[in-house]
C-alpha cells in the first residue's frame, strides 16, 4: 500500500493533506523518516509512526449505537437528522447502517464499513434474529400470541415467519412485550401487532443476531464492537 493512502486510510487528512505531512518528515516506517509519499509499504506487518506515536492499520470498522427516535436510519437526507450524524466524529471511511430502523423507532443499531458482514446480517437465507421491546394498546390473548408464533397476514403475499412472543406485562388495555423475529419487512413490528387488533406506542431494538444493546449506552451514543462481539456476529453467519 501506498504511503500516502495508508494516512488517508487513517484518517490523518485529505491526500493533499497527508503528502505535506510527509515532505515535512513527520512519518516514519520502521523507525526511518519517508518523504516519498509514494513509498510502498505492508500495512499489516510495517510500523507506520506520524509524529512519533503508532498508527495501528484498520480498514474495517464496526460501532453500535443507540438509536433515538427522531433521526432517520440514512447516510444522508437533505431534511433530515440523520444517524450518520450521530458518529460524525467516528473514524472509518464509508461507515452505513445495516438494516434500518423507522424515525420513531430506538435500540441498537449497528454502523459499519463492512458490507460483507452487513449482506449475511440482511440476508433472509440467513435467519438472523431481532428482538424488540414493543409497548402496545390492545388486549392480547393466548390466541393472539399463538397467531405471531405461527406467522400472522399482514398484507403481503406471505404470512410472517414464526415469531417468539414474551408478554412482559399486561394491564386495563395495554401491554408490554418482547418480540423476536427473524426477517426484516417493511414496518414489520408494526404490521404484525396491527394484524391482532394492536397498536404500537412505542418501539426499541434490544437485540440483533445475539448482540445485546449496551445498558450502559445512552441515547444517541455509541461504541466500537469488542472483538468478541465481531467475532460472535462472524460466526453466526458462518453457521447458518
Amino acid at each position: 500500500m501506498r504511503l500516502d493512502k495508508f494516512l488517508c486510510d487513517m484518517q490523518l487528512g485529505t491526500r493533499s493533506q497527508v503528502k505535506a505531512y510527509i515532505k515535512k518528515g513527520t512519518v516514519s516506517v520502521n523507525g526511518t523518516v519517508v518523504k516519498n509519499f509514494d513509498f510502498k509499504l505492508d500495512e499489516n506487518n510495517d510500523i507506520v509512526t506520524y509524529l512519533d506515536k503508532v498508527l495501528t492499520y484498520q480498514n474495517l470498522y464496526y460501532y453500535m449505537l443507540h438509536k433515538p427516535a427522531g433521526v432517520v436510519t440514512a447516510t444522508k437526507d437533505t431534511q433530515e437528522s440523520t444517524v450518520m450524524d450521530l458518529l460524525s466524529d467516528a473514524p472509518g471511511k464509508n461507515l452505513f447502517p445495516i438494516g434500518r430502523l423507522d424515525k420513531d423507532t430506538e435500540g441498537l443499531l449497528l454502523i459499519t464499513n463492512d458490507g460483507e458482514l452487513a449482506h449475511n446480517l440482511l440476508s433472509p437465507k440467513k435467519h438472523v434474529p431481532k428482538t424488540y421491546f414493543a409497548a402496545c394498546m390492545g388486549i392480547l390473548t393466548l390466541q393472539k400470541i399463538k397467531l405471531l408464533e405461527n406467522g400472522v397476514d399482514i398484507g403481503d403475499t406471505e404470512l410472517t415467519h414464526p415469531a417468539h412472543v414474551k408478554l412482559l406485562s399486561q394491564e386495563a388495555d395495554t401491554y408490554h412485550i418482547e418480540l423476536t423475529i427473524t426477517e426484516g419487512r417493511f414496518h414489520q413490528v408494526k404490521r404484525m401487532i396491527a394484524a391482532i387488533d394492536g397498536s404500537v406506542t412505542y418501539l426499541k431494538r434490544i437485540s440483533m443476531g445475539g448482540l445485546c444493546l449496551d445498558a450502559a449506552l445512552p441515547k444517541g451514543a455509541y461504541r466500537p464492537l469488542n472483538e468478541k462481539e465481531i467475532y460472535d456476529l462472524k460466526q453466526l453467519n458462518n453457521t447458518r
